[in-house]
């Protein structure tokens, strides 16, 4: 065999090679294998860390974890409405694609409005939020044995640190528990996800005010929607729109909206910028803003 000859086949072993790794990083990365979840499949992290759109949970159960598997997500979140700013930052867990374990710290700081109410400049409310969600029925893709969608049921609890400041506005506790039903519907042909959540809950501004107050304390059902639609295998653009009990006397609650786009280069980072309304918060109307997010896992 000639040199000619040996370089020649060298140079196919070594094309063949690069192809086969590409296609399986590719295969990895995008997540086509063995059954595995789809890129951004498994949402982004919502406000109270359930894995979800921004704002509200979704069915879906957190990480890329497949039925016999463990995945696992951190993230962090920065929203500016202009009066005010929340940071959030957590945990979660998603145990064989059925349980969801999550944490997450919010961090609400009022600015100048805190001194505007005798509470001084840069005054924070902090509150933490345990939850849990259970996969209980369907399937989240469109297929040709069932069109039901996937449904999970969750709890979050959340515990504020500041009970006489939230007495003070007419909050009737300081903890308080949500109870919620979801379910997610991919239409992955068409490349749309369609979600709907009733949240049962006493939370004013998600607990950031406390739970209950004095034109209401007692649970409510509300309604929570999102869509989103997958461009490609990697990039999401979706709205969300959250409905919020009204309990405080003392400030009026809005609802809430915002409009995302979720970035996924790989299974173990993506990134969600948002334009959301969050409409009057306590002496401040007209709250809009940017909403930034960062979640990492595997």
């Amino acid at each position: 065999m000639s040199v000619k000859e040996i370089k020649r086949k060298a140079l196919c072993l070594l094309l063949i090679s690069l192809a086969s790794n590409a296609n399986a990083a590719d295969q990895e990365d995008n997540d086509y294998d063995n059954g595995g979840k789809l890129l951004l499949t498994g949402g982004v992290t919502q406000l109270e860390g359930a894995a979800g759109g921004g704002l509200t949970p979704w069915a879906v159960i957190g990480g890329y974890g497949t039925d016999d598997e463990i995945g696992a997500n951190a993230f962090y979140t920065r929203v500016n409405t202009g009066a005010y700013h929340l940071d959030d930052a957590g945990v979660m867990i998603g145990i064989y694609n059925r349980v969801e374990l999550s944490f997450a710290q919010q961090r609400f700081n009022t600015e100048q409005v805190g001194g505007l109410l005798g509470l001084g400049d840069g005054f924070a409310f902090q509150q933490n939020v345990i939850g849990v969600k259970v996969r209980v029925a369907g399937d989240l893709v469109v297929n040709s044995d069932s069109w039901m969608p996937q449904i999970s049921v969750g709890v979050q609890h959340k515990k504020n640190n500041q009970p006489a400041v939230l007495a003070f506005v007419g909050a009737k506790d300081d903890s308080g528990t949500d109870y919620y039903v979801t379910a997610t519907k991919l239409f992955l042909a068409d490349g749309l996800l369609i979600n709907g959540t009733l949240r049962f809950t006493k939370a004013n501004q998600i607990g950031i005010l406390g739970f209950g107050g004095d034109k209401n304390d007692s649970y409510k059902p509300q309604l929570e929607i999102s869509a989103a639609y997958l461009l490609n295998q990697k990039w999401a653009v979706g709205a969300e729109y959250r409905m919020k009990p009204d309990n405080l006397g003392i400030a009026r609650e809005d609802n809430w909206f915002d409009a995302f786009v979720a970035y996924a280069p790989n299974k173990h980072v993506s990134f969600t910028v948002a334009y959301a309304d969050l409409g009057n918060i306590v002496i401040k109307d007209n709250q809009r803003g940017v909403y930034a997010s960062v979640q990492v896992g595997f």
